[in-house]
């Protein structure tokens, strides 16, 4: 329970997650019906990027950093009008000093009739995320372990939904668990819309994890990678993933675009690199 998000909040890991999260909020409000967003592993859900935290590692800077005041190609700006926006509501003079967390993002864009559910098991943390949604009857703060939440908190009420699954990945196993969790809530909430986030760094096992989800027999699942920097020289974080289960049909298009244009403007050496491709369904061919 050492890992706090403060240190990375808005890094490039965060804009490739939070940018997916809000275009499948965005495609979910395509119909009138309600839907629910779990978010497994929720952090404090609103960051100030000019804490001694966030300004000891710098890493928004090369993340959220070279987007929020820089004109967006044409064909790129509409992907990613629903994140940006929000970012820009939570600083209205300028710059980025407040960034949102996962549940505060998708509470943002809600409609009244969209609902949140946060876990959070650090107590400091959960403490910082009860205030924040303090008297919002939208949303509900549960201070729990997350993976529980994959077996008691689905299918939501509402019976539409995006999981979101985003572990610290501080033990081991997390890869493997990650997969399990998916196992247990898909059997409870097959037509829910699945997000899990898994970092890229050396020697990470993700051939063995692709593997392990592969053998699930989930119909759909799109996998979308961003790699920044070389791994040759670091044991660190150097590029992050995303699995999306029961993925909107647009999206992966959306991905083709944006994951290009992300690897651009986000590289931090010649190495960087980006795919996005069908782990299950569709086509299994990378693009």
């Amino acid at each position: 329970m050492n890992y706090r998000h403060i240190y990375h909040a808005g890094n490039f890991a965060d804009v490739l997650k939070h940018a997916v999260l809000a275009r499948l909020v965005t495609y979910m409000q395509g119909k009138d019906k309600a839907f629910r967003v779990l978010d497994t592993h929720a952090g404090i859900g609103l960051y100030d990027l000019s804490s001694d935290e966030a300004q000891k590692t710098g890493e928004w800077r090369e993340g959220i950093g070279r987007l929020i005041e820089t004109e967006l190609p044409a064909d790129i700006a509409p992907l990613l009008a629903p994140y940006i926006d929000a970012v820009k509501a939570l600083n209205p003079g300028g710059g980025v000093r407040f960034y949102p967390g996962s549940p505060k993002l998708a509470r943002m864009l809600f409609r009244p009739q969209d609902r949140l559910s946060a876990m959070e098991l650090h107590p400091d943390d959960y403490e910082s995320l009860h205030r924040l949604f303090d008297g919002d009857f939208q949303s509900r703060i549960t201070r729990l372990d997350g993976w529980l939440a994959l077996g008691a908190h689905v299918p939501p009420k509402e019976k539409r939904g995006i999981v979101l699954v985003d572990p610290p990945f501080e033990a081991e196993g997390e890869y493997e668990r990650l997969a399990e969790g998916l196992a247990k809530a898909f059997r409870r909430f097959a037509g829910g819309t699945y997000c899990l986030w898994y970092p890229l760094k050396k020697g990470a096992p993700i051939a063995d994890f692709h593997k392990a989800l592969k053998e699930l027999d989930i119909p759909k699942m799109l996998c979308a990678e961003l790699s920044v920097r070389s791994d040759r020289e670091t044991t660190g974080l150097t590029g992050s993933g995303l699995i999306v289960v029961n993925p909107p049909y647009t999206l992966k298009a959306e991905l083709e675009k944006l994951l290009p244009f992300l690897k651009e403007r986000l590289r931090q050496d010649r190495f960087a690199s980006a795919r996005s491709f069908w782990l299950t369904g569709e086509t299994q061919l990378a693009s």
